[in-house]
Protein backbone atom coordinates (compact mmCIF):
# COMPACT_ATOMS: atom_id res chain seq x y z
CA UNK A 1 0.00 0.00 0.00
CA UNK A 2 1.56 3.26 -1.03
CA UNK A 3 2.07 6.73 1.06
CA UNK A 4 -0.10 8.12 -0.90
CA UNK A 5 -3.11 6.08 -0.09
CA UNK A 6 -2.11 5.97 3.78
CA UNK A 7 -0.65 9.28 4.91
CA UNK A 8 -3.55 11.57 6.51
CA UNK A 9 -3.70 14.86 4.87
CA UNK A 10 -3.71 18.05 7.67
CA UNK A 11 -7.43 17.04 8.03
CA UNK A 12 -6.56 13.96 10.20
CA UNK A 13 -8.02 11.59 6.83
CA UNK A 14 -6.05 9.48 4.87
CA UNK A 15 -5.73 10.21 0.90
CA UNK A 16 -7.99 7.27 0.01
CA UNK A 17 -10.77 8.63 2.75
CA UNK A 18 -10.60 11.60 1.26
CA UNK A 19 -11.12 10.11 -2.37
CA UNK A 20 -13.67 7.43 -1.15
CA UNK A 21 -15.56 10.79 -0.26
CA UNK A 22 -15.05 12.69 -3.03
CA UNK A 23 -16.09 9.91 -4.95
CA UNK A 24 -19.84 10.06 -3.82
CA UNK A 25 -19.31 13.91 -4.19
CA UNK A 26 -18.42 13.74 -7.55
CA UNK A 27 -21.13 11.75 -8.65
CA UNK A 28 -23.82 14.01 -7.46
CA UNK A 29 -21.87 17.19 -9.56
CA UNK A 30 -21.51 14.86 -12.34
CA UNK A 31 -25.78 14.30 -12.20
CA UNK A 32 -26.19 18.24 -12.47
CA UNK A 33 -23.60 18.95 -15.22
CA UNK A 34 -24.39 16.19 -17.48
CA UNK A 35 -28.12 16.94 -16.87
CA UNK A 36 -27.96 20.59 -18.39
CA UNK A 37 -25.74 19.91 -21.66
CA UNK A 38 -27.33 16.26 -22.29
CA UNK A 39 -30.96 18.09 -22.17
CA UNK A 40 -29.85 20.94 -24.04
CA UNK A 41 -28.23 18.63 -26.92
CA UNK A 42 -31.93 16.44 -27.02
CA UNK A 43 -34.52 19.49 -26.44
CA UNK A 44 -35.72 19.64 -30.30
CA UNK A 45 -36.26 16.07 -30.82
CA UNK A 46 -37.98 16.00 -26.98
CA UNK A 47 -40.01 18.91 -28.04
CA UNK A 48 -40.76 17.63 -31.26
CA UNK A 49 -41.92 14.39 -30.05
CA UNK A 50 -44.13 15.78 -26.93
CA UNK A 51 -45.32 18.16 -29.39
CA UNK A 52 -44.45 21.25 -27.90
CA UNK A 53 -41.63 23.24 -29.43
CA UNK A 54 -43.31 26.84 -29.30
CA UNK A 55 -43.10 25.86 -25.49
CA UNK A 56 -39.88 24.07 -24.79
CA UNK A 57 -38.68 27.35 -23.05
CA UNK A 58 -40.50 26.46 -20.21
CA UNK A 59 -39.13 23.15 -19.44
CA UNK A 60 -35.69 24.89 -18.75
CA UNK A 61 -37.34 28.06 -17.09
CA UNK A 62 -38.96 25.75 -15.04
CA UNK A 63 -35.41 24.01 -13.59
CA UNK A 64 -33.56 26.79 -13.95
CA UNK A 65 -35.73 28.94 -11.37
CA UNK A 66 -35.83 26.10 -8.90
CA UNK A 67 -32.43 25.37 -8.60
CA UNK A 68 -31.34 28.85 -8.52
CA UNK A 69 -33.41 29.49 -5.67
CA UNK A 70 -32.82 26.34 -3.78
CA UNK A 71 -29.04 26.77 -3.89
CA UNK A 72 -29.05 28.88 -1.03
CA UNK A 73 -31.70 27.04 1.04
CA UNK A 74 -29.79 24.09 0.83
CA UNK A 75 -26.32 26.27 1.82
CA UNK A 76 -28.39 27.55 5.07
CA UNK A 77 -30.10 24.55 5.95
CA UNK A 78 -26.85 22.10 5.47
CA UNK A 79 -25.11 24.54 8.30
CA UNK A 80 -28.48 23.69 10.64
CA UNK A 81 -29.15 19.98 9.78
CA UNK A 82 -25.50 18.76 8.69
CA UNK A 83 -24.27 18.38 5.22
CA UNK A 84 -25.19 14.34 4.49
CA UNK A 85 -28.68 14.67 5.17
CA UNK A 86 -29.28 17.89 3.22
CA UNK A 87 -26.92 16.38 0.29
CA UNK A 88 -28.92 12.97 0.50
CA UNK A 89 -32.19 14.91 -0.08
CA UNK A 90 -31.12 16.59 -2.94
CA UNK A 91 -29.57 13.53 -4.79
CA UNK A 92 -33.36 11.87 -4.43
CA UNK A 93 -35.48 14.86 -5.45
CA UNK A 94 -33.35 14.81 -8.64
CA UNK A 95 -33.59 11.26 -9.04
CA UNK A 96 -37.23 11.86 -8.67
CA UNK A 97 -37.75 14.68 -10.79
CA UNK A 98 -35.88 12.71 -13.48
CA UNK A 99 -38.01 9.28 -13.35
CA UNK A 100 -40.98 11.71 -13.80
CA UNK A 101 -39.25 13.65 -16.69
CA UNK A 102 -38.74 10.24 -18.35
CA UNK A 103 -42.69 9.45 -17.96
CA UNK A 104 -43.72 12.71 -19.42
CA UNK A 105 -46.63 12.66 -21.93
CA UNK A 106 -46.13 16.69 -22.43
CA UNK A 107 -44.18 19.56 -22.76
CA UNK A 108 -46.40 20.96 -19.30
CA UNK A 109 -45.47 17.87 -17.66
CA UNK A 110 -42.01 18.05 -18.37
CA UNK A 111 -41.65 21.18 -17.44
CA UNK A 112 -43.21 20.51 -13.84
CA UNK A 113 -41.18 17.27 -13.62
CA UNK A 114 -38.14 19.67 -14.49
CA UNK A 115 -38.82 22.06 -12.00
CA UNK A 116 -38.40 18.82 -9.54
CA UNK A 117 -35.23 18.02 -10.82
CA UNK A 118 -34.15 21.49 -10.06
CA UNK A 119 -34.82 21.19 -6.49
CA UNK A 120 -32.34 18.64 -6.38
CA UNK A 121 -30.08 20.33 -8.77
CA UNK A 122 -29.87 23.49 -6.36
CA UNK A 123 -27.77 21.39 -3.80
CA UNK A 124 -26.15 18.83 -6.14
CA UNK A 125 -23.23 21.52 -6.57
CA UNK A 126 -22.66 23.47 -3.71
CA UNK A 127 -22.97 21.08 -0.90
CA UNK A 128 -20.26 19.21 -2.86
CA UNK A 129 -17.63 22.14 -2.32
CA UNK A 130 -18.47 22.76 0.78
CA UNK A 131 -18.44 18.97 2.12
CA UNK A 132 -14.57 19.60 0.58
CA UNK A 133 -14.73 22.87 2.60
CA UNK A 134 -15.67 21.04 5.82
CA UNK A 135 -13.04 17.83 5.47
CA UNK A 136 -10.23 19.70 3.83
CA UNK A 137 -7.76 22.80 4.48
CA UNK A 138 -7.88 25.59 2.05
CA UNK A 139 -4.41 24.52 1.10
CA UNK A 140 -5.38 20.96 0.56
CA UNK A 141 -8.55 21.63 -1.25
CA UNK A 142 -6.95 23.35 -4.19
CA UNK A 143 -5.84 20.46 -5.34
CA UNK A 144 -9.11 18.26 -4.89
CA UNK A 145 -11.03 20.59 -6.10
CA UNK A 146 -9.35 20.61 -9.83
CA UNK A 147 -11.43 17.14 -9.66
CA UNK A 148 -14.70 19.01 -9.70
CA UNK A 149 -13.15 21.13 -12.55
CA UNK A 150 -12.94 17.95 -14.32
CA UNK A 151 -16.22 16.91 -13.49
CA UNK A 152 -17.71 20.03 -15.36
CA UNK A 153 -15.56 19.39 -18.57
CA UNK A 154 -16.49 15.97 -18.80
CA UNK A 155 -19.60 16.80 -18.76
CA UNK A 156 -19.67 19.27 -21.66
CA UNK A 157 -18.09 16.72 -24.04
CA UNK A 158 -20.43 13.87 -23.01
CA UNK A 159 -23.70 15.68 -22.57
CA UNK A 160 -24.16 16.72 -26.25
CA UNK A 161 -22.52 13.40 -27.01
CA UNK A 162 -25.43 11.13 -25.00
CA UNK A 163 -27.74 13.72 -25.85
CA UNK A 164 -27.39 13.42 -29.46
CA UNK A 165 -27.28 9.62 -29.01
CA UNK A 166 -30.71 8.92 -26.94
CA UNK A 167 -32.20 11.47 -29.17
CA UNK A 168 -31.39 10.15 -32.68
CA UNK A 169 -32.83 6.50 -31.31
CA UNK A 170 -36.43 5.72 -32.07
CA UNK A 171 -36.34 3.31 -28.67
CA UNK A 172 -34.13 1.64 -26.31
CA UNK A 173 -35.12 -1.19 -24.31
CA UNK A 174 -38.42 -0.57 -25.37
CA UNK A 175 -38.67 3.09 -24.60
CA UNK A 176 -38.58 5.94 -26.57
CA UNK A 177 -35.09 6.72 -27.07
CA UNK A 178 -35.24 10.73 -26.19
CA UNK A 179 -36.69 9.57 -22.27
CA UNK A 180 -33.35 7.69 -21.86
CA UNK A 181 -31.94 11.42 -21.37
CA UNK A 182 -33.37 11.36 -18.66
CA UNK A 183 -33.87 7.83 -17.16
CA UNK A 184 -29.69 7.22 -17.74
CA UNK A 185 -29.62 9.38 -14.46
CA UNK A 186 -30.92 6.92 -12.40
CA UNK A 187 -28.32 4.52 -11.95
CA UNK A 188 -26.08 7.29 -11.59
CA UNK A 189 -27.87 8.46 -8.88
CA UNK A 190 -28.53 5.30 -7.50
CA UNK A 191 -25.03 4.72 -7.12
CA UNK A 192 -24.13 8.04 -5.64
CA UNK A 193 -26.74 7.95 -2.87
CA UNK A 194 -24.87 4.48 -1.95
CA UNK A 195 -21.72 5.91 -2.35
CA UNK A 196 -22.44 9.22 -0.02
CA UNK A 197 -24.71 7.12 2.12
CA UNK A 198 -21.78 4.91 3.61
CA UNK A 199 -18.97 7.34 3.21
CA UNK A 200 -20.14 10.74 3.91
CA UNK A 201 -19.89 10.35 7.72
CA UNK A 202 -18.81 14.19 8.76
CA UNK A 203 -19.49 15.09 12.74
CA UNK A 204 -22.31 17.90 12.96
CA UNK A 205 -23.53 19.36 16.14
CA UNK A 206 -27.26 20.51 15.51
CA UNK A 207 -27.77 24.23 16.53
CA UNK A 208 -31.25 25.37 17.28
CA UNK A 209 -31.94 28.35 14.48
CA UNK A 210 -34.79 29.91 13.07
CA UNK A 211 -35.65 28.94 9.37
CA UNK A 212 -35.50 32.88 7.73
CA UNK A 213 -39.03 31.15 5.67
CA UNK A 214 -39.92 35.08 4.89
CA UNK A 215 -36.26 35.80 3.18
CA UNK A 216 -36.71 32.35 1.13
CA UNK A 217 -40.66 33.78 0.26
CA UNK A 218 -39.11 37.21 -1.28
CA UNK A 219 -36.35 35.43 -2.49
CA UNK A 220 -38.24 33.54 -5.03
CA UNK A 221 -40.86 36.37 -5.68
CA UNK A 222 -37.95 38.63 -6.28
CA UNK A 223 -36.29 35.83 -8.54
CA UNK A 224 -38.96 33.59 -10.35
CA UNK A 225 -40.71 36.83 -12.22
CA UNK A 226 -36.79 38.17 -13.22
CA UNK A 227 -35.58 34.08 -14.59
CA UNK A 228 -38.83 34.01 -16.42
CA UNK A 229 -38.19 37.48 -18.03
CA UNK A 230 -34.31 36.54 -18.88
CA UNK A 231 -35.86 33.04 -20.52
CA UNK A 232 -39.01 34.91 -22.24
CA UNK A 233 -38.48 38.34 -22.99
CA UNK A 234 -36.97 38.07 -26.29
CA UNK A 235 -40.07 36.78 -27.09
CA UNK A 236 -42.63 38.77 -25.31
CA UNK A 237 -40.03 42.01 -26.07
CA UNK A 238 -38.22 43.77 -23.51
CA UNK A 239 -41.06 46.86 -23.74
CA UNK A 240 -43.72 44.53 -23.29
CA UNK A 241 -45.99 45.58 -20.67
CA UNK A 242 -45.77 41.62 -19.46
CA UNK A 243 -42.36 42.03 -19.35
CA UNK A 244 -42.32 45.13 -17.77
CA UNK A 245 -44.40 44.35 -14.84
CA UNK A 246 -42.28 41.31 -14.21
CA UNK A 247 -39.44 43.22 -13.61
CA UNK A 248 -40.74 45.46 -11.29
CA UNK A 249 -42.26 42.28 -9.73
CA UNK A 250 -39.21 41.19 -9.41
CA UNK A 251 -37.00 44.19 -8.31
CA UNK A 252 -39.55 44.27 -5.09
CA UNK A 253 -38.94 41.23 -4.33
CA UNK A 254 -35.45 41.70 -3.83
CA UNK A 255 -36.17 44.63 -1.98
CA UNK A 256 -38.08 43.23 0.30
CA UNK A 257 -35.35 40.18 0.19
CA UNK A 258 -32.84 42.69 1.49
CA UNK A 259 -35.33 44.14 3.92
CA UNK A 260 -35.88 40.36 5.76
CA UNK A 261 -31.83 39.63 5.43
CA UNK A 262 -31.27 42.78 7.35
CA UNK A 263 -33.74 41.83 10.16
CA UNK A 264 -32.88 38.45 10.62
CA UNK A 265 -29.58 38.81 10.88
CA UNK A 266 -27.29 36.25 11.91
CA UNK A 267 -30.38 33.84 11.13
CA UNK A 268 -31.08 35.21 7.51
CA UNK A 269 -30.92 33.02 4.52
CA UNK A 270 -27.90 34.98 3.36
CA UNK A 271 -26.54 36.67 6.21
CA UNK A 272 -25.71 40.74 5.08
CA UNK A 273 -22.83 40.90 7.36
CA UNK A 274 -20.62 38.42 5.01
CA UNK A 275 -20.59 41.47 2.61
CA UNK A 276 -18.33 43.55 4.75
CA UNK A 277 -15.47 41.63 3.99
CA UNK A 278 -14.32 42.86 0.60
CA UNK A 279 -12.92 39.37 -0.31
CA UNK A 280 -16.81 38.30 -0.16
CA UNK A 281 -18.34 40.86 -1.93
CA UNK A 282 -15.48 41.00 -4.94
CA UNK A 283 -15.20 37.45 -5.01
CA UNK A 284 -18.88 36.38 -5.64
CA UNK A 285 -19.66 40.10 -7.41
CA UNK A 286 -16.61 38.30 -10.26
CA UNK A 287 -18.48 34.96 -9.95
CA UNK A 288 -21.01 36.84 -10.72
CA UNK A 289 -19.38 38.78 -14.18
CA UNK A 290 -17.90 35.54 -14.93
CA UNK A 291 -21.20 33.75 -14.84
CA UNK A 292 -22.23 36.66 -17.60
CA UNK A 293 -19.17 36.88 -19.41
CA UNK A 294 -18.08 32.93 -20.02
CA UNK A 295 -21.71 32.47 -21.33
CA UNK A 296 -20.71 34.19 -24.27
CA UNK A 297 -18.35 31.45 -25.40
CA UNK A 298 -20.09 28.71 -23.47
CA UNK A 299 -23.39 29.17 -25.53
CA UNK A 300 -22.34 30.51 -28.65
CA UNK A 301 -19.34 27.91 -29.16
CA UNK A 302 -21.58 24.94 -30.08
CA UNK A 303 -23.89 26.83 -31.67
CA UNK A 304 -21.00 28.07 -34.50
CA UNK A 305 -20.00 24.52 -34.81
CA UNK A 306 -23.58 23.10 -35.59
CA UNK A 307 -24.76 26.07 -37.76
CA UNK A 308 -21.71 27.64 -39.38
CA UNK A 309 -19.69 24.21 -39.86
CA UNK A 310 -22.69 22.61 -39.77
CA UNK A 311 -22.12 19.69 -36.77
CA UNK A 312 -24.07 17.43 -35.71
CA UNK A 313 -24.69 17.95 -31.73
CA UNK A 314 -22.57 14.46 -31.50
CA UNK A 315 -19.89 15.71 -33.69
CA UNK A 316 -20.15 19.36 -32.39
CA UNK A 317 -19.84 17.98 -28.41
CA UNK A 318 -16.61 15.68 -29.28
CA UNK A 319 -14.94 19.03 -30.94
CA UNK A 320 -15.49 20.78 -27.47
CA UNK A 321 -12.99 18.96 -25.81
CA UNK A 322 -10.25 21.17 -26.24
CA UNK A 323 -11.52 23.62 -24.11
CA UNK A 324 -12.08 20.42 -21.35
CA UNK A 325 -8.11 19.52 -22.01
CA UNK A 326 -7.32 23.19 -20.78
CA UNK A 327 -10.12 23.15 -18.00
CA UNK A 328 -8.58 19.75 -16.91
CA UNK A 329 -4.86 21.07 -17.22
CA UNK A 330 -5.06 24.94 -15.83
CA UNK A 331 -7.44 23.42 -12.58
CA UNK A 332 -5.07 20.34 -11.78
CA UNK A 333 -1.87 22.61 -12.17
CA UNK A 334 -3.44 26.01 -10.62
CA UNK A 335 -4.52 23.54 -7.38
CA UNK A 336 -1.10 22.01 -7.13
CA UNK A 337 0.44 25.09 -7.25
CA UNK A 338 -1.81 26.73 -4.19
CA UNK A 339 -1.25 23.44 -2.24
CA UNK A 340 2.47 24.32 -2.28
CA UNK A 341 2.67 27.88 -2.21
CA UNK A 342 -0.48 28.82 -0.30
CA UNK A 343 -0.53 31.87 -2.64
CA UNK A 344 -3.88 32.01 -4.79
CA UNK A 345 -4.19 35.47 -6.71
CA UNK A 346 -2.07 35.47 -9.66
CA UNK A 347 -4.72 32.66 -10.95
CA UNK A 348 -7.89 34.46 -11.76
CA UNK A 349 -5.72 37.09 -12.70
CA UNK A 350 -4.21 35.30 -15.41
CA UNK A 351 -7.40 33.20 -15.67
CA UNK A 352 -9.41 36.41 -16.47
CA UNK A 353 -7.10 37.68 -18.90
CA UNK A 354 -7.04 34.30 -21.10
CA UNK A 355 -10.37 34.11 -21.17
CA UNK A 356 -10.65 37.72 -22.72
CA UNK A 357 -8.27 36.99 -25.21
CA UNK A 358 -10.29 33.60 -26.16
CA UNK A 359 -13.54 35.59 -26.59
CA UNK A 360 -11.38 38.42 -28.63
CA UNK A 361 -10.14 35.56 -31.01
CA UNK A 362 -13.50 33.81 -31.36
CA UNK A 363 -14.72 37.53 -31.94
CA UNK A 364 -12.45 37.00 -35.44
CA UNK A 365 -13.54 33.10 -36.56
CA UNK A 366 -16.27 32.54 -39.27
CA UNK A 367 -16.92 30.45 -41.52
CA UNK A 368 -13.38 29.48 -43.38
CA UNK A 369 -11.50 29.67 -40.52
CA UNK A 370 -9.97 26.24 -39.82
CA UNK A 371 -11.21 23.96 -36.91
CA UNK A 372 -7.07 23.20 -35.86
CA UNK A 373 -7.48 27.34 -35.17
CA UNK A 374 -10.65 27.12 -33.30
CA UNK A 375 -9.42 24.46 -30.79
CA UNK A 376 -6.31 26.20 -30.25
CA UNK A 377 -8.28 29.06 -28.91
CA UNK A 378 -11.09 26.83 -26.69
CA UNK A 379 -7.81 25.29 -25.06
CA UNK A 380 -7.14 29.09 -24.69
CA UNK A 381 -10.60 29.53 -22.81
CA UNK A 382 -10.31 26.51 -20.97
CA UNK A 383 -6.99 27.39 -19.47
CA UNK A 384 -8.62 30.67 -18.31
CA UNK A 385 -12.00 29.16 -16.64
CA UNK A 386 -9.93 26.27 -14.91
CA UNK A 387 -7.84 29.11 -13.55
CA UNK A 388 -10.17 31.12 -11.69
CA UNK A 389 -13.38 29.61 -11.20
CA UNK A 390 -12.04 26.84 -8.68
CA UNK A 391 -9.87 29.79 -7.28
CA UNK A 392 -12.43 32.15 -6.25
CA UNK A 393 -14.51 29.62 -4.94
CA UNK A 394 -11.12 29.01 -2.46
CA UNK A 395 -11.05 32.34 -1.71
CA UNK A 396 -14.66 33.28 -0.05
CA UNK A 397 -14.27 29.91 1.38
CA UNK A 398 -11.69 30.80 3.27
CA UNK A 399 -12.69 33.93 3.94
CA UNK A 400 -15.75 32.89 6.31
CA UNK A 401 -16.02 30.70 9.72
CA UNK A 402 -16.70 27.62 9.68
CA UNK A 403 -20.62 27.93 11.00
CA UNK A 404 -21.16 30.35 7.50
CA UNK A 405 -19.24 27.39 5.38
CA UNK A 406 -22.58 26.11 3.80
CA UNK A 407 -24.12 29.37 3.15
CA UNK A 408 -20.87 30.68 1.49
CA UNK A 409 -20.13 28.31 -0.80
CA UNK A 410 -23.79 28.46 -1.63
CA UNK A 411 -23.55 31.89 -2.52
CA UNK A 412 -20.56 31.44 -5.12
CA UNK A 413 -23.21 29.16 -6.91
CA UNK A 414 -26.05 30.91 -6.66
CA UNK A 415 -23.91 34.07 -8.18
CA UNK A 416 -22.59 32.80 -10.92
CA UNK A 417 -25.89 30.99 -11.49
CA UNK A 418 -27.46 34.07 -11.82
CA UNK A 419 -24.72 35.48 -13.76
CA UNK A 420 -24.86 32.74 -16.33
CA UNK A 421 -28.97 33.12 -16.85
CA UNK A 422 -29.07 37.23 -17.60
CA UNK A 423 -25.60 36.16 -19.84
CA UNK A 424 -27.35 33.77 -21.48
CA UNK A 425 -30.46 36.20 -21.86
CA UNK A 426 -28.54 39.20 -22.58
CA UNK A 427 -26.20 37.22 -25.09
CA UNK A 428 -29.45 35.19 -27.32
CA UNK A 429 -31.06 38.37 -27.33
CA UNK A 430 -27.93 40.30 -29.02
CA UNK A 431 -27.37 37.36 -31.51
CA UNK A 432 -31.19 37.02 -32.73
CA UNK A 433 -31.34 40.83 -32.15
CA UNK A 434 -28.49 41.21 -35.38
CA UNK A 435 -28.53 37.98 -36.95
CA UNK A 436 -31.42 38.63 -39.63
CA UNK A 437 -29.46 42.34 -40.69
CA UNK A 438 -26.20 40.12 -41.07
CA UNK A 439 -27.92 37.09 -42.71
CA UNK A 440 -29.41 39.75 -45.38
CA UNK A 441 -26.11 41.45 -45.82
CA UNK A 442 -24.22 38.52 -46.31
CA UNK A 443 -27.32 37.44 -49.17
CA UNK A 444 -26.66 40.61 -50.80
CA UNK A 445 -23.01 40.65 -51.03
CA UNK A 446 -23.83 36.47 -52.44
CA UNK A 447 -26.06 37.97 -54.82
CA UNK A 448 -23.27 39.48 -57.02
CA UNK A 449 -21.30 36.01 -56.84
CA UNK A 450 -20.91 34.20 -59.82
CA UNK A 451 -20.74 31.10 -57.58
CA UNK A 452 -24.56 32.10 -56.12
CA UNK A 453 -26.10 33.20 -59.51
CA UNK A 454 -25.15 29.31 -61.09
CA UNK A 455 -26.94 27.98 -57.74
CA UNK A 456 -30.33 29.91 -58.29
CA UNK A 457 -30.28 29.02 -62.05
CA UNK A 458 -29.05 25.31 -61.77
CA UNK A 459 -31.85 23.02 -62.44
CA UNK A 460 -31.25 20.68 -60.08
CA UNK A 461 -31.37 23.20 -57.16
CA UNK A 462 -34.27 24.61 -58.87
CA UNK A 463 -35.99 20.99 -58.85
CA UNK A 464 -34.96 20.28 -54.58
CA UNK A 465 -37.53 21.33 -52.37
CA UNK A 466 -35.52 21.55 -49.41
CA UNK A 467 -33.92 24.92 -51.68
CA UNK A 468 -37.58 26.59 -52.26
CA UNK A 469 -37.87 28.66 -48.83
CA UNK A 470 -34.53 30.42 -50.14
CA UNK A 471 -35.39 31.19 -53.92
CA UNK A 472 -38.58 31.77 -52.66
CA UNK A 473 -36.92 34.77 -50.38
CA UNK A 474 -34.88 35.48 -53.58
CA UNK A 475 -37.41 36.10 -56.25
CA UNK A 476 -39.98 38.24 -53.76
CA UNK A 477 -36.34 40.60 -53.40
CA UNK A 478 -35.33 39.10 -50.04
CA UNK A 479 -38.19 39.41 -48.26
CA UNK A 480 -40.12 36.10 -46.54
CA UNK A 481 -36.79 34.38 -45.04
CA UNK A 482 -36.73 31.15 -43.25
CA UNK A 483 -37.50 31.19 -39.87
CA UNK A 484 -34.57 31.41 -37.70
CA UNK A 485 -36.06 29.58 -34.92
CA UNK A 486 -35.13 26.18 -36.57
CA UNK A 487 -32.28 26.26 -37.98
CA UNK A 488 -32.03 22.35 -39.58
CA UNK A 489 -33.43 23.36 -42.93
CA UNK A 490 -29.53 24.74 -43.81
CA UNK A 491 -28.91 21.09 -43.22
CA UNK A 492 -30.19 20.15 -46.53
CA UNK A 493 -29.97 23.24 -48.35
CA UNK A 494 -27.76 23.64 -51.37
CA UNK A 495 -24.30 24.67 -49.88
CA UNK A 496 -24.34 27.68 -51.92
CA UNK A 497 -27.17 28.84 -51.03
CA UNK A 498 -26.38 27.90 -47.81
CA UNK A 499 -23.30 30.01 -47.12
CA UNK A 500 -24.98 33.57 -46.58
CA UNK A 501 -26.92 32.36 -43.83
CA UNK A 502 -23.45 31.27 -42.26
CA UNK A 503 -21.43 33.71 -42.62
CA UNK A 504 -24.81 35.87 -41.45
CA UNK A 505 -24.48 33.95 -38.22
CA UNK A 506 -21.01 33.69 -37.94
CA UNK A 507 -20.71 37.83 -37.65
CA UNK A 508 -23.98 38.02 -35.46
CA UNK A 509 -21.87 35.25 -33.12
CA UNK A 510 -18.15 37.20 -33.56
CA UNK A 511 -20.30 39.93 -31.51
CA UNK A 512 -21.71 38.01 -29.40
CA UNK A 513 -17.98 37.10 -28.51
CA UNK A 514 -16.92 40.54 -28.61
CA UNK A 515 -19.66 41.68 -26.01
CA UNK A 516 -18.64 38.86 -23.62
CA UNK A 517 -14.80 39.93 -24.06
CA UNK A 518 -16.06 43.52 -22.87
CA UNK A 519 -17.83 42.12 -19.54
CA UNK A 520 -14.74 39.98 -19.21
CA UNK A 521 -12.74 43.08 -18.72
CA UNK A 522 -14.90 44.58 -16.25
CA UNK A 523 -13.70 41.20 -14.26
CA UNK A 524 -10.32 41.55 -15.39
CA UNK A 525 -10.33 45.15 -13.66
CA UNK A 526 -12.14 44.25 -10.52
CA UNK A 527 -9.59 40.88 -9.68
CA UNK A 528 -6.99 43.40 -8.74
CA UNK A 529 -8.85 44.62 -6.04
CA UNK A 530 -9.05 41.28 -4.71
CA UNK A 531 -7.70 40.85 -1.14
CA UNK A 532 -5.60 37.55 -1.14
CA UNK A 533 -5.68 36.00 2.68
CA UNK A 534 -3.45 33.72 4.08
CA UNK A 535 -4.67 30.15 3.11
CA UNK A 536 -5.92 28.15 6.39
CA UNK A 537 -4.10 24.99 7.14
CA UNK A 538 -7.03 23.66 9.44
CA UNK A 539 -10.55 22.06 7.53
CA UNK A 540 -13.62 23.18 8.68
CA UNK A 541 -14.24 20.54 10.68
CA UNK A 542 -11.12 21.11 12.65
CA UNK A 543 -11.65 25.12 12.60
CA UNK A 544 -15.29 24.68 14.14
CA UNK A 545 -14.29 22.13 16.65
CA UNK A 546 -11.94 24.71 17.81
CA UNK A 547 -14.24 27.23 17.68
CA UNK A 548 -16.61 24.71 19.84
CA UNK A 549 -13.80 24.18 22.25
CA UNK A 550 -12.98 28.00 22.89
CA UNK A 551 -16.96 28.74 23.51
CA UNK A 552 -17.40 25.86 26.39
CA UNK A 553 -14.02 27.26 27.56
CA UNK A 554 -15.20 30.20 28.21
CA UNK A 555 -18.72 29.42 29.04
CA UNK A 556 -17.12 27.27 31.90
Amino acid sequence: MSDTQTAPVASGLSHRQIMAIMSGLMMGMFLAALDQTIVSAAMRTIADQLHGQTVQAWATTAYLITATISTPLYGKLSDIYGRKPMYLTAISLFLIGSALCGVANSMYELAAFRAVQGLGAGGLMSLALAIIADVLPPRERAKYQGFFMAVFGISSVAGPVAGGFFAGLNDFMGIDGWRWVFLVNLPLGIAALVVVTRVLNIPHNRVNHRIDFLGAASLAVGLVPLLIVAEQGRQWGWGDPLTLGLIGLGVAGLVAFVLAERRMGDEALLPLRLFRSSVFSLGNLLNFIIGIGMFGGLLSLPLYLQIVKGMSPTESGLMMLPLTFGILTASMYSGTRTAKTGRYKTFPIVGIGLIVAALLLFSTIGFSTPLWLTAIYMVLMGAGLGSCMQTLVLAVQNDVPPSDMGVATASVTFFRQMGGTIGAAAFLSILFGVVGDRIASALRSAALTPEFLAAVRDPAVLANPANKPVLDMMANGGVGSPSLDDTSFLINLDPRLARPFQDGFSSAMDTVFLTGALVMVVAFVVVWFLKEKPLSNQSGMQRRAQEEHAAAALAG
